[in-house]
């Protein structure tokens, strides 16, 4: 069971304007809890202005760096991101949940593999996490970054791509395209685009050579470049994108509210987490299970409460439900019975979900 560990900001920096590269001070006591594979992400917790406010960072240090590093920017209205760029100072202490997610592949040392990975703004975060890892272990592999920005000095982490780029001059190629500053080869000026893909698919890249391909950033961009790679024919198994939000992504329409005179309609929720039971009854198709548990003071594992992180990942053991959008889970998940609770309407008399089930090998 997923918990919060108190853990002091060794230091801040900042890698862009608004963007702060943040350094935690895991303890020896915790770092087995919080080892991590490159591409993975931090949920943070802090209470901001009276209220507990969660988020989660992808961890843009590789596993070999012995830190754990996120890149926080500041988004307009965002209360983690503005709190961490102005609020935030090197030891102070924030709580931070153990290492999770999936956008990586396993590292294979003897294989020769080539990777093309395309990011945006904060979206390389997770990106240079991968290609650290995958360049050190892989002496043989190659890696094509594709980074657009809106301007030099915007760009994220810049001086570690540049270091990184040096250090494997014969194996790393980053190609940066700007969206508010004149470059000198048009392909590179403005955002990604069809018409820029087929050129790059014609000069820079090989598709029958790419071994995975890696897509971080806005989703408008992750969605077009996902499709356009499913066009050409390799593996869906061979595309990983990993999501921050739900922005302007389709979700299944969500089950009316049922009027008063339909309150007998309710649903018998049972919660197994951590080895203990929690057990209440909510009026069916009203709202998501974590909702519902967390208005009943349960105490459980979350974050973006968007379908996207995983956090509040369980196993449906009796029961149905509604989803309404599920991009973290893999289909290998869906159908051994795992629901995003965030995520899962109760639409049957009786609930029972799981939050300490493994998945099967």
């Amino acid at each position: 069971m997923p918990r919060f560990y108190p853990v002091k900001v060794k230091s801040i920096k900042k890698t862009t304007a608004d963007c702060s590269l943040i350094s935690l001070d895991i303890s020896e006591a915790a770092a087995g809890d919080f080892r991590f594979r490159q591409g993975q992400h931090l949920t943070l917790k802090a209470l901001i202005d009276g209220e507990e406010v969660r988020r989660s960072y992808s961890l843009c240090s590789s596993p070999l760096d012995n830190e754990w590093q996120v890149a926080v920017k500041k988004v307009e209205g965002g209360q983690f991101s503005t709190y961490a760029n102005g609020r935030l100072k090197a030891g102070d202490t924030i709580e931070v949940m153990p290492p999770s997610g999936r956008f990586y592949v396993e590292v294979e040392p003897e294989k020769q593999k080539n990777y093309v990975a395309f990011a945006a703004g904060s979206g390389i975060t997770p990106i240079i996490s991968i290609i650290k890892t995958h360049l050190q272990l892989e002496p043989c592999s190659t890696f094509k970054l594709f980074y657009i920005n809106q301007a030099v000095s915007t760009i994220i982490l810049k001086e570690e791509l540049e270091g990184l780029k040096n250090l494997f001059m014969d194996r790393m190629e980053i190609f940066h395209f700007l969206t508010r500053e004149e470059r000198s080869i048009p392909l590179f000026n403005g955002r990604l685009d069809k018409s820029k893909l087929d050129i790059l698919f014609k000069t820079l890249i090989d598709p029958e050579a790419v071994d995975d391909y890696f897509i971080c950033g806005p989703n408008l961009m992750i969605f077009l470049v996902r499709d356009y790679l499913l066009g050409l024919g390799p593996d869906p198994k061979h595309i990983h994108f990993e999501l921050f939000n739900i922005n302007g992504i389709p979700q299944n329409e969500k089950p009316k509210r049922r009027s008063v005179s339909d309150d007998t309609l309710r649903s018998d929720i049972s919660i197994r987490e951590g080895g203990k039971h929690f057990s209440f009854s909510m009026v069916s198709g009203s709202e998501s299970i974590l909702d519902a548990a967390l208005k009943k003071n349960a105490d459980l594992p979350f974050a973006c409460k968007g379908g996207v992180c995983c956090t509040c990942r369980a196993k449906l053991l009796e029961g149905e439900v509604d989803v309404m959008v599920n991009y973290g889970l893999e289909q290998e998940e869906i159908d051994e019975g795992y629901i995003l609770t965030c995520q899962a309407i109760p639409t049957s008399e009786k609930i029972v979900v799981d939050f300490d089930a493994s998945i099967s090998k």
